[in-house]
């Protein structure tokens, strides 16, 4: 079985980052997550980019340019509860979506992007 950085591609990942942050960008209801971001996501989206590339199974870019995979770190000074988690979700699906993963990547990478984010959390 092929990993999901395999089933998309270097590029399909750069892409899935990008289209994240246009969702997140676009959507209303993302305002809140949005809202913790520069108005220019460029680097922000590069980091999505590094670290999802280890976290589906890819190269370990974030983890060799940071030297660390943690993300608690990083998101601690935002208040990040069950609606933000969700918000960002419901963007990484979109995004998914738009890049037009696989039914099958996307059931795979439901509950591990569920326990990724929730893990994330530090509010209620």
């Amino acid at each position: 079985m092929s990993t999901p950085y395999e089933q998309l591609g270097d590029s399909g990942v750069r892409r899935l980052a990008e289209t994240f942050y246009t969702v997140m960008d676009e959507r209303i209801e993302a305002k809140t997550i949005r809202a913790m971001h520069a108005e220019c996501m460029n680097e922000i989206t590069e980091k999505l980019y590094e670290y999802l590339c280890g976290w589906l199974g890819g190269p370990s870019r974030y983890a060799d340019k940071y030297g660390t995979v943690c993300l608690t770190g990083p998101h601690k000074p935002y208040v990040i509860g069950a609606d933000e988690r969700d918000q960002w979700l419901d963007c990484m699906s979109i995004a998914l979506d738009r890049i037009g993963a696989s039914d099958v990547l996307k059931v795979q990478l439901k509950r591990p992007f569920f326990t990724i984010a929730d893990a994330i959390r530090n509010s209620e």
